[in-house]
C-alpha cells in the first residue's frame, strides 16, 4: 500500500517505516492488539486524508502564538482559546518578553479560555522558562536536541505530555507524535490498543510505524481530531459514516 499525500507532502511507503526495534515499545504487550501494524496506522491516515484533505493546523501566525495556544487549550475548546489570544493581540502583548513584563494582565486577558487563574500561572511559568533558557527566541530553542527540550518542557509547572509534544511538533517542528483523548478513543475502538495504554506507549507505537516527518505527524494529528469531532464521538458515534469504518 502506498499512501499518497498532496504535492506539499512527501510520498511514503511501508518500506520507509523503521523496524520495531527502533523504539522501546513492546509489541508483545498484552495491551496491544494483533492489529498493531504499519498497515493499519498508515491506512488510517490514507483514509482520513482522502476524506478530509489537509487541515492547516495548528492555527497561529508565529511559533510563540502556537505555544501560548497549546497551553491555553487545556480543558477547553479552540473558540475560547482564540478569543483569549485575540485579547493578547489587541494589547500588542503577543511577544514573550512584553507579555512577561505585563504578566499581571494575563488573568484578565485569557479569561475566555477558562480556568484562567490556573492557566495564567502556567503561562507565566512557561514565559519564565522560555526567556531564561532561550531569551524568548524560538531559533535558540530549535538548537536544542529534542529529548532534552522535551524534558525541559515537562519540567515546567503545568505542562504535561500532550502540551509539551504539541509545542515540539507544531512550534519547534520536531518529529514528536501528539497523543490526545481523540487518538486514544479512535484507535482503541478499532482494536489497535487498549484504552488504558499509557501515553508514552501510544506515542512510541505511532512513531515506530510512521516515517519521522513533522509535517506528516502534524497532518495526522489534525485529521484524528477532525474525525473524532465529526464521527468518532464520545457518545453516539457515527460509525457507519466514518472514513475508518472499513478498517
Amino acid at each position: 500500500m502506498i499512501a499518497r499525500i498532496d504535492p506539499e507532502y512527501a510520498e511514503f511507503t511501508l518500506n520507509s517505516v523503521p523496524p520495531v526495534g527502533a523504539t522501546h515499545f513492546d509489541m508483545t504487550s498484552p495491551t496491544t492488539s494483533t492489529k498493531t501494524s504499519p498497515d493499519l496506522i498508515l491506512r488510517a491516515y490514507e483514509l482520513l486524508f482522502a476524506s478530509f484533505g489537509p487541515q492547516h493546523w495548528w492555527p497561529g501566525d508565529t511559533p510563540f502564538e502556537i505555544m501560548v495556544g497549546a497551553i491555553l487549550t487545556q480543558n477547553t475548546n479552540w473558540r475560547n482559546v482564540s478569543r483569549a489570544i485575540d485579547n493578547i493581540k489587541e494589547k500588542k502583548l503577543l511577544e514573550p518578553k512584553r507579555l512577561y513584563k505585563h504578566r499581571r494582565m494575563i488573568p484578565a486577558l485569557i479569561k475566555p479560555s477558562g480556568f484562567y487563574r490556573l492557566k495564567s500561572r502556567r503561562l507565566t511559568a512557561f514565559l519564565e522558562y522560555f526567556i531564561e533558557h532561550y531569551d524568548g527566541d524560538i531559533n535558540n530553542m530549535k538548537r536544542t536536541p529534542t529529548s532534552r527540550l522535551r524534558n525541559e518542557l515537562l519540567g515546567v509547572p503545568g505542562i504535561g505530555q500532550e502540551t509539551a509534544d504539541s509545542i515540539l511538533l507544531y512550534a519547534v517542528k520536531r518529529s514528536v507524535f501528539v497523543v490526545d483523548a481523540y487518538t486514544r478513543r479512535i484507535f482503541s475502538r478499532h482494536g489497535l490498543f487498549d484504552d488504558n495504554l499509557g501515553y508514552e506507549e501510544i506515542r512510541s507505537l505511532f512513531e515506530c510505524h510512521m516515517p519521522r516527518r513533522p509535517r506528516l505527524y502534524n497532518e495526522y494529528h489534525a485529521l484524528i481530531v477532525r474525525c473524532a469531532k465529526e464521527f468518532c464521538r464520545k457518545h453516539e458515534p457515527r460509525c457507519t459514516d466514518c472514513p475508518l469504518h472499513t478498517i
